[in-house]
């Protein structure tokens, strides 16, 4: 066996690299543009990577999905048994038992037989405070980062606060872990332009954010380059502008087919009360629906909707890859320049007590404003202050400073872009192991394979 690295450089696209990504631009001479899959989003992509598969098959369907037997919508779980079928270490294994894989932080990275593993997982504690933190297997690594490291950033991975020094931080657990156990395998992710460009745009102030990125990467191949390790530097997505936005659920709420809960006045979704409603990842909407009778009006009341691409019934799902039974029965895709919010209520004055908070789990949708500060905020800084002094003193507090203005989002992705130089890369330090200068997400995996097993 050779040993390899996966370096994900989630958002790196061909366009973006230039006079601002050095080290990323040597290795232009060996890469292949990735067809991505639809929805060209964080879970589905990495799993498809990771088993050679599709949606239909591994069952990863979005970031989140309804959860038809418990009646709700789950966004970033992170067991790595919702991904069905054999992962890229079992198929190592099989080909030699002294095979090893370490995931440092690739999604579904918990409840995982990888044989080394670290992942973001705060504390939630009985008085409400969450505290940064992360998970590992062996524990031994969570205690070891945090102490020499540093608590795991959390607040600065995820949030208006996000930075490189996230990224940088899992770039120095992926090397110590190299230096104590030297995987045979090792899966790295570096998120930082992923936040970057949804925040500022690929088009953007982002030459600062792109030359961080690239220095982080140049220290990364350095290190493996220098222990013997082949390396690979991917994405998973492009990140395309936008200017627009849809609120797939309020549509269906104004045509009498979602339901709300009413607690303390404000408005909650709720599932059990809907005929239909969407569940946004970007630019791709689940619709579930509860009458497989309502399914041909509701697919009529989407089609032609600006910004609304394609509806995906039964046949298109089959298509795209998405028939699996976790997809809603209707898959909604945007334009290019288009996204879909979670928003279901009509009144901002009744939004949920989560709506103006970072709460990935609890809302029934991905949202990027989680990216931002209230622009209408008075005095943001002391307000975060006064709230984080109740934190520290130990009192419950709500740290309620996110906007509910979708059009400060100037990035998204889940469509599949149009031009291959928007889209993911694959770049590699064995040129040899490339076939030609385009590839399909499912090919990703035989190619890491290929750089372990073959010569």
């Amino acid at each position: 066996m050779n040993r390899a690295v996966v370096i994900n450089v989630v958002g790196l696209t061909r366009s973006l690299i230039g006079d601002a990504t050095p080290r990323l631009r040597e290795f232009l001479s060996a890469s292949a543009d990735i067809r991505a899959i639809a929805p060209a989003v964080t879970c589905s992509a990495q799993s498809t990577y990771l088993t050679g598969r599709l949606p239909r098959e591994h069952g990863i369907v979005g970031n989140g999905w309804y959860f038809r037997d418990l009646g709700e919508v789950f966004f970033w779980r992170q067991s790595n048994r919702l991904v069905q079928g054999d992962k890229i270490w079992h198929e190592g294994k099989r080909r030699n038992p002294e095979f090893t894989c370490a995931n440092s932080f690739w999604w579904y990275n918990m409840n995982t037989d990888a044989d080394y593993s670290v992942t973001p997982r705060p504390l939630y504690l009985a008085n409400g405070l969450k505290l940064p933190d992360c998970a590992s297997d062996p524990p031994e690594l969570r205690e070891r980062f945090n102490r020499e490291f540093g608590t795991f950033p959390l607040f600065k991975f995820w949030g208006p606060a996000t930075s490189i020094e996230a990224s940088d931080w899992i770039a120095r657990a992926a090397m110590a872990i190299e230096e104590a156990h030297s995987p045979t395998l090792q899966l790295v992710y570096l998120p930082h332009l992923d936040y970057v460009l949804q925040r500022e745009g690929p088009r953007g102030n982002i030459a600062r954010d792109l030359a961080e990125i690239d220095t982080l990467c140049g220290k990364l191949l350095d290190f493996f380059r220098s222990r013997g390790l082949r390396v690979i530097l991917l994405s998973e997505y492009g990140i395309t502008p936008v200017s627009r936005h849809v609120h797939p659920n309020r549509i269906l709420r104004e045509a009498g087919l979602l339901g709300v809960k009413v607690d303390l006045g404000r408005e909650y979704l709720d599932t059990f009360k809907s005929r239909a409603f969407a569940v946004s990842d970007h630019q791709v909407a689940h619709v579930y629906i509860r009458n497989a009778a309502d399914i041909s009006a509701i697919k009529k009341l989407f089609t032609g909707v600006p910004g609304v691409e394609r509806v995906l019934d039964e046949d298109g799902k089959r298509e795209f890859g998405l028939d699996h039974e976790r997809s809603g029965e209707l898959v909604l895709v945007s334009d290019a320049d288009c996204w879909f919010t979670y928003y279901f209520w009509l009144d901002d004055a009744k939004a949920p007590d989560y709506a103006r908070t970072v709460d990935i789990h609890r809302k029934p949708g991905y949202d990027p404003c989680e990216l931002f500060l209230d622009p209408e905020m008075k005095f943001p800084k002391l307000k975060i202050g006064a709230t984080l002094m109740r934190k520290i003193l130990g009192f419950r507090y709500m740290m309620d400073v996110i906007p509910l203005d979708a059009s400060l989002v100037k990035g998204s992705h889940g469509h599949v872009t149009d031009n291959d130089a928007d889209g993911p890369i694959f770049m590699t330090t064995e040129p040899k192991f490339l076939s030609g200068g385009r590839m399909e997400s499912v090919d990703v995996y035989g190619a890491i394979l290929d750089h372990v097993f073959r010569d």
